[in-house]
């Protein structure tokens, strides 16, 4: 018996902004290659081409859906649409997420409020729509990605990326509390300074000029373990998470850093 044989997971944010593994992509593959039947959304239906070629890898069941999670519309029809697919939803990763720099006076409001609305909101709507599905069905696991930035300084100002993420940290035990007895667990994981496509695509030409490999060996200096996790390292720990395993764990947080914010230096 694989550790999600049956199970149901919609994983937002499931494909990515380049090649290789993000977050999302990596947790939809690895929850398929343990058994679960995947709902794989993104708001870039491209993206989740890669996504369902690795899952096809592993003979996982996979199917796409192309959302706005900001949107409330986009995101209640999003989890009918699993619901019709699969007939439930056992599990719900909110994995989109992206962050701009600046602090509060370099950051615009309309920044600002896109940051809180992409990080934060975007959970907020993932919760509230599938919750009533898995109180319907007498259980769920809920796990949110959060980030170092939501629990302490890492390197840039990114105050609204920053606020978010720590948002979700809270909202997850608020979740998980007021849902306990329903028995739906909600639980966080937060990477660190990962090497995800998103550093070249992305990170790189926003902080250290497009150079790649500068900007690599920053992050990996502030990192106490000698190499940099990437998403295959976050979709480990939302596995075991979601699976029943952590059946007596809700409302914490796994850490998945490589030992980043134990540092004090």
């Amino acid at each position: 018996m694989k550790r999600l044989e049956n199970k149901v997971v919609i994983v937002t944010g499931a494909g990515s902004v380049g090649p290789g593994w993000g977050n999302g992509r990596a947790i939809a593959w690895r929850f398929a290659s343990e058994g679960a039947r995947v709902f794989a959304v993104d708001m870039n239906a491209d993206a989740l081409t890669e996504t369902v070629a690795r899952v096809n890898e592993v003979n996982g069941v996979i199917r796409t859906w192309t959302a706005d999670v900001t949107s409330a519309d986009a995101v209640c029809d999003m989890v009918q649409a699993c619901e019709d697919a699969y007939g439930r939803v056992d599990i719900l990763v909110n994995n989109v997420g992206g962050s701009r720099k600046g602090g509060p006076v370099e950051l615009d409001e309309q920044a600002w409020d896109s940051q809180i609305d992409f990080n934060l909101k975007s959970v907020y709507l993932g919760c509230k729509y599938v919750l009533p599905a898995m109180q319907k069905q007498g259980a769920g696991a809920i796990v949110n990605i959060s980030s170092t930035s939501g629990i302490r300084w890492t390197g840039s100002a990114q105050v609204g990326y920053a606020s978010a993420k720590a948002g979700i940290i809270q909202l997850s035990r608020v979740v998980a509390v007021e849902y306990a007895k329903s028995n739906i667990r909600c639980n966080t994981v937060i990477p660190g300074q990962m090497h995800t496509p998103m550093v070249e695509t992305r990170l790189a030409g926003q902080r250290a000029g497009g150079d790649v490999d500068a900007l690599l060996a920053q992050r990996q200096s502030r990192i106490p373990l000698p190499f940099m996790g990437n998403g295959i390292d976050t979709a480990n720990a939302a596995l075991f998470l979601a699976s029943d395993e952590a059946r007596f764990i809700t409302g914490t947080e796994i850490i998945v850093d490589g030992g980043m914010s134990a540092r004090c230096d």
